[in-house]
């Protein structure tokens, strides 16, 4: 009798191991399928932004911001020059009245 214990004491820890193996398996089934989907969001928006960016140098369209940054400069010092020289003939024209 003295066996049957022990053997019933291993299988009910044999059916403990399984039970945990088997709640480890569906949790990692779900998480892998979670980071499949993810996969293939991420998948789908490379593709979207490659499409986007298809025939289009990212080289070249740093080159275009950067000469459009400078472009952007040289207009906002004309138009403060501009407004120097407006602000300049307006005082004089109020000296002149």
């Amino acid at each position: 009798m003295n066996e049957t214990a022990v053997v019933g004491s291993d299988l009910d820890r044999l059916a403990e191991r399984v039970e945990r193996a088997a709640r480890l398996i569906t949790e990692l089934r779900s998480k892998t399928a979670q980071l499949e989907q993810e996969k293939n969001q991420l998948q789908q928006r490379l593709e979207e932004t490659q499409s986007r960016l298809q025939g289009q140098d990212p080289g070249a369209l740093l080159q275009e911001i950067t000469t459009l940054r400078k472009e952007q400069r040289e207009w906002q010092a004309e138009r403060r020059e501009v407004t120097t020289r407006i602000e300049a003939i307006s005082q004089k024209l109020e000296r002149l009245d």
